[in-house]
């Protein structure tokens, strides 16, 4: 049977990455920020093979319609 590294080790100490996240905590997006990623994201699950462009997701994103629940 193969060796494997076990996963219960504690993570490296990283305090560049802590302050980089400790700031991300209080750190507001901007509107287009925001919709930066969520086009990053629409685009980043389109199935493949689908005809989802980065161009179109973004086009998408601006064009929300919520429905009134029943």
């Amino acid at each position: 049977m193969a060796e494997r590294k076990s996963a219960l080790k504690r993570a490296p100490e990283r305090p560049e990455l802590e302050a980089l996240y400790d700031a991300a905590k209080t750190r507001e997006l901007t509107d287009e920020e925001l919709q930066r990623q969520r086009a990053s994201f629409v685009y980043g699950n389109a199935p493949k093979g689908s005809r989802i462009t980065k161009e179109s997701a973004e086009a998408s994103v601006g064009k929300f319609r919520l429905k009134a629940s029943a």
